[in-house]
């Protein structure tokens, strides 16, 4: 690649990259959502069923179309594995940027508006709904689109590798042993860009300082072999929900909501403390009104800074289903032979997960009340991540991008769910950078309902991180 000049002009970049989302991106990430690509963790047939390969073609096509010098575009796929798409771009030197995304999507959930549905992508209000578009389906598209402006506008970049994966809402289970198979063609990263994160606003850009771990698994407790008329069997027979309770205390306090098992606790550093004052400041009661409580309920606290530090550094657990409880409709007076739950533990970035795991399993299934059968089995779980000290070409770069795109100055906050490749990242290339940021603003709802992606906000985005890259090469 020829030498080129370093500086972009911000506002041929803005202009650039809103072109490409209003003529081409906008349309692609509407189809993509029309696709069911559940993760495999909730589709076990997913390559029988073929959603996933039709959502990679997708992406693929309009990747391979892209009038990047020197590129080079690759679908792997591991003998029974999901599906990666691997992007190489050379650069200035062999120093290498290495953008991540995901295309696996979360189950449908109930709730959608009437007329809205996770398959069917709508447009309105600067919002694009549906499931999948914000997380993270976008990440691919906007990789790209930065670095055709980067090399269209006459800036300078480094050598790229772009990574889509297909089992990030599974915990990332297929990603290390495509990280080993592809180590010679990844390189040695100095800056990792992954764009799967959230923003507290759509008013700046956010930066992700650390993802918290997490367990999830199912809990089981069965009593008796079948169901048995409620009225012969209660006061003899032990009822499994009952039990369940009293198994359920023995890890959290349920007037608190804290978490009893002293392995799920850290010390959280206290620069960490400090940013959650600053991003509390920035947000003010937005910390909690974000969310959709029905009239009359109140967060958990009144403390915003607190509220902060539950969600990014603390312990938390929450019920994400249940078994063995029938529709209410249809429920008799019956004493139920087992109950069952999914549990979903939220665990601080720097715990670790195996051993949390090992120590909640011992705990449930250990002096078990009245001789119940009580297995607790872990379907996925993820260690967390703290990202390593910003470094100050870096934390320039995101200041100056911020303010010429948002007209803000950036935000730096910690996120409550999980990435488990960053954790990965983080173990093999530790003294990379690391820029987290993404579109998950307010009510974006992903994994839930209604969920959107933000358009103005993706196309800013997008132009940040294509400064982010010529700032990287001029370091």
């Amino acid at each position: 690649m020829e030498a080129k000049a370093a500086a972009l002009d911000p506002a041929a970049v803005r202009d650039m990259i809103d072109r490409v989302w209003d003529r081409e991106i906008t349309k692609e990430l509407a189809e993509y959502i029309s696709f069911p690509c559940l993760s495999p963790l909730f589709d076990p047939d997913w390559e029988a069923n073929g959603h996933m390969q039709k959502a990679v073609e997708h992406i693929a096509g309009w990747c391979k179309q892209r009038p990047i010098e020197g590129m080079k575009f690759e679908v792997i796929q591991l003998e029974g594995r999901t599906p990666v798409m691997f992007i190489e771009i050379p650069g200035e030197s062999d120093d290498t940027v290495l953008m991540y995304g995901h295309m696996d999507k979360q189950p449908e959930m109930v709730g959608w508006r009437e007329d809205l549905g996770p398959w069917k992508p709508v447009i309105e209000d600067d919002k694009l709904y549906g499931r999948g578009g914000a997380d993270d389906g976008y990440a691919a598209y906007a990789s790209l689109a930065a670095v055709e402006a980067v090399q269209k506008l006459g800036g300078s970049h480094q050598r790229i590798v772009v990574l889509i994966e297909a089992c990030e809402e599974s915990g990332s289970v297929d990603l290390p042993a495509y990280i080993d198979h592809l180590a010679d063609r990844i390189g040695e990263v100095s800056l990792v860009i992954c764009l799967d994160s959230g923003a507290g606003d759509y008013e700046r850009l956010w930066c992700t300082t650390s993802l918290r771990g997490m367990i999830a698994g199912d809990l089981k407790v069965r009593v008796s072999s079948e169901g048995v008329h409620s009225g012969d069997a209660s006061g003899i027979v032990p009822s499994s929900m009952r039990v369940m309770r009293l198994l359920l205390d023995r890890v959290e306090d349920a007037a608190t909501g804290k978490l009893l098992p002293d392995c799920f606790h850290v010390d959280i550093p206290e620069q960490r403390v400090q940013q959650a004052g600053d991003c509390a400041e920035t947000l003010g009661d937005a910390v909690y009104t974000v969310y959709p409580f029905v009239d009359g309920v109140q967060p958990m606290l009144t403390d915003r800074v607190q509220l902060v530090l539950n969600r990014t550094w603390r312990p938390t657990l929450s019920y994400t289903g249940m078994g063995g409880l029938p529709e209410l409709a249809k429920a008799g007076n019956v004493l139920r032979p087992f109950s069952a739950f999914k549990l979903s533990f939220r665990l601080p970035p720097t715990a670790d997960s195996e051993a949390c795991s090992a120590e909640v399993k011992k705990i449930f299934e250990s002096d078990a009340p009245y001789g119940a059968h009580v297995s607790f089995t872990a379907d996925k779980s993820a260690n967390g991540w703290n990202a390593t000290p910003l470094a100050d070409w870096l934390g320039e770069a995101l200041e100056k991008s911020s303010m010429v795109h948002f007209g803000n100055p950036t935000a730096y906050m910690g996120e409550g769910g999980s990435i488990p490749f960053m954790g990965m990242l983080g173990d093999k290339f530790p003294a990379a950078q690391f820029l987290i940021t993404g579109v998950l603003g307010p009510a974006s709802n992903a994994h839930g309902p209604n969920e959107f992606i933000h358009l103005p906000t993706a196309k800013k985005l997008t132009a940040c991180v294509a400064h982010i890259l010529v700032a990287h090469c001029q370091r």
